[in-house]
């Protein structure tokens, strides 16, 4: 089972916002990932 801590997790979040700030048409990418990578953590966890 994969778990990712508060600290990676807030790495991530860090590193996906500058590439939003950097390259605004990122922002759909970086959001879908994020989102689909949350909902396979949380189904894992069940």
């Amino acid at each position: 089972m994969m778990k990712i801590s508060g600290l990676w997790m807030g790495v991530i979040c860090i590193v996906a916002g500058i590439l939003v700030l950097a390259v605004p048409h990122l922002l759909q990418w970086v959001v879908g990932i994020f989102l689909i990578v949350i909902g396979v953590l949380a189904i894992m966890r069940k």
